[in-house]
């Protein structure tokens, strides 16, 4: 099915379609937030203002508090005239000239807390009527003043539950009443909201608190506190005016600004078209007669690719030089493609060189009865540093060899293949398993200018009684069975790698087989087999699948290991060579 092809331009115009909708969303986010931030700030500046003046003519009586106090206890019994004005002829001016008449030395406005507790019950009452009228017409004169839809006092117990107004101002001749909801009168108790809870309780700690709610924003400062009661200035502020103000302004602003993306986006894309969209289409025709025809001549001499100082030209000019080198890597891949042929053909000769070099047809010797080898090797590459070795040296002597050449790969191989010829020459010769590494470490070390070293484990076996005499350079312990048990590592005596320093000695020692015993040595490709997760098999996993089936057959006893390490690896890649040889001694019981 044919793919719809979308061109530079259209995909340019998406983006700039969908910026300056991400944008104009942005502006007006910004743009409404910021107004709502200073909107909020005006009005807590209000808020503070007018809280202060509230307090002002509160706390201008310096016995506020004993006011207070009183007005919360005596509530039902006082009579409120709620609009007095300072107006003389008012029941306000009539209870103050008669207060004036039992107590002619009390300035009221000034009476400290001492001197009207000292008034008779009957004087306490005017006093406290005749300051609450006071009080509540200049609440209703702020409150006009400011513009505010709701301004009261109120004082409630540090339960915050239910709220007992003491002032409630409202527009001057308004009726304070029940029929009036949104203004009470003194003595009024409304249960608290949750809301109104937590604004009261920050207020509390933090003496004021503004929340916004819808088109309504509240706040509350404290006033003071008495005993255990707090007494809160409270305020509301309607905003829906002003928020349609923000409104309407914040989509003005939204509209020009999206309006002048839009005009700029329009000249972007006409100037997009004309210096960037022909100029890329004359390089993709070129690009396109270029792969039907792979003649880069045809790109050199177009001057049309060349004219523009721009990036375009210097992609076009990249072509050109691209073009050039992809003549020539074309030619040098064929040249390479028939070397790493050869050397493919070269390495493949050689894993099948170094797999005869190596015993293996099996079993090895039908016709002795008294022990049975298996071994096998499976490089890391093409070819490998490990090797083992088994070869009867005379008709009562079977020698045996396993080793690991450090490195891996073509290097590593030749010196496996050096080293296994002198131990096998040496070994035929007669020598005992020291001195044949012994020989084989002065044959290394005289021309080792790469530095390499391999590990041996060399062992004879002498057929007629079991005994083993082995030495190891450097090697993985041998893993022992005996009749009827169990596969266990033998610790033996190690001596210096071969390769490592001229001169080393090495030891040897002995191990008497009986019938059935067996001996398992390996290279530590098997046990630092890896998997994904970069954690080794290690000798515990290893002697487990040993034991898996010890009195098998030794070809058994390796497949057992090898499905041990395939399980345990998985898909990993294989970093070593693994390499593992098994005797079964037997003796002359057949």
């Amino acid at each position: 099915m044919e793919v719809r092809k979308t061109s530079i331009l259209q995909q340019v115009m998406v983006l700039f379609a969908v910026a300056v909708i991400l944008i104009g969303v942005f502006t007006y986010i910004s743009l409404y937030l910021i107004s709502e931030h200073s909107e909020k700030e005006h009005t807590e500046d209000r808020a503070n203002q007018l809280s202060a003046e509230i307090a002002l003519a509160i706390r201008e009586y310096p016995s506020h508090k004993w006011l207070i106090t009183y007005w919360h206890e005596h509530a039902d019994e006082l009579d409120i005239e709620y609009d007095a004005e300072f107006q003389s002829g008012t029941e306000t001016d009539r209870k103050y000239s008669l207060l004036l008449s039992h107590q002619p030395m009390l300035r009221v406005q000034y009476a400290t807390e001492e001197e009207v507790a000292k008034l008779p019950a009957e004087d306490q009452k005017l006093f406290a009527e005749i300051v609450y009228s006071w009080i509540i017409t200049r609440l209703d004169e702020l409150k006009v003043c400011y513009g505010m839809d709701y301004l009261f006092i109120v004082m409630t117990d540090d339960t915050f539950s239910e709220q007992f107004f003491l002032l409630s101002a409202a527009d001057i001749d308004s009726v304070r009443g029940t029929d009036y909801e949104e203004v009470y009168p003194l003595g009024v108790k409304v249960k608290v909201s949750d809301d109104q809870k937590a604004a009261m309780q920050d207020a509390a700690e933090f003496d004021r608190h503004l929340a916004a709610a819808g088109n309504y924003v509240d706040y509350y400062a404290l006033l003071t506190q008495i005993d255990n009661y707090y007494v809160f200035i409270g305020l509301t502020f309607n905003m829906e005016g002003l928020n349609a103000d923000v409104a309407v302004q914040t989509r003005n602003g939204t509209s020009f600004i999206t309006f002048m993306e839009l005009l700029l986006s329009l000249i972007c894309l006409m100037m997009t078209a004309s210096y960037v969209i022909k100029p890329l289409k004359t390089v993709q025709n070129n690009i396109r007669t270029y792969k039907v025809t792979k003649d880069s001549s045809t790109i050199i001499n177009d001057p049309e690719l060349m004219k523009n100082r721009n990036e375009i030209g210097e992609l076009a000019n990249d072509f050109k030089d691209l073009a050039l080198e992809m003549d020539e890597y074309i030619d040098r891949i064929e040249m390479i493609t028939a070397e790493r042929e050869r050397i493919g053909t070269e390495l493949e000769t050689a894993r099948q060189i170094q797999a005869s070099m190596m015993p293996n047809i099996f079993p090895p010797f039908p016709d002795r009865h008294e022990f049975d080898v298996y071994a096998s090797m499976e490089p890391a590459k093409e070819v490998g540093g490990d090797f083992y070795d088994f070869f009867l040296i005379d008709e009562d002597h079977l020698g045996l060899v396993i080793a690991d050449v450090s490195g891996k790969g073509i290097p590593a191989a030749l010196l496996m293949m050096a080293t296994k010829i002198i131990l096998q020459s040496y070994a035929r010769l007669g020598y005992c398993a020291a001195d044949i590494l012994d020989k084989v470490n002065e044959a290394v070390c005289s021309n080792n200018k790469e530095e390499m070293f391999i590990t041996v484990w060399v062992g004879i076996l002498e057929i007629s009684t079991g005994k083993l005499t082995a030495a190891n350079a450097g090697h993985e312990y041998p893993v022992i069975r005996r009749a009827g048990g169990d596969f266990e590592l033998y610790k033996d005596r190690h001596g210096l790698v071969i390769g490592g320093m001229e001169g080393s000695k090495y030891y040897e020692y002995e191990l008497q087989l009986k019938p059935d015993d067996k001996l398992f040595v390996f290279t530590d490709g098997v046990n630092e087999a890896t998997n994904s997760g970069n954690e080794l098999l290690g000798t515990d996993r290893m002697i487990k699948a040993l034991n898996n089936d010890p009195a098998a057959s030794p070809e058994q006893i390796l497949g057992n290991v090898h499905k041990a390490i395939d399980d345990f690896v998985q898909d990993a890649e294989q970093f070593d060579d693994i390499t593992m040889m098994c005797l079964e001694y037997r003796g002359s019981k057949e």
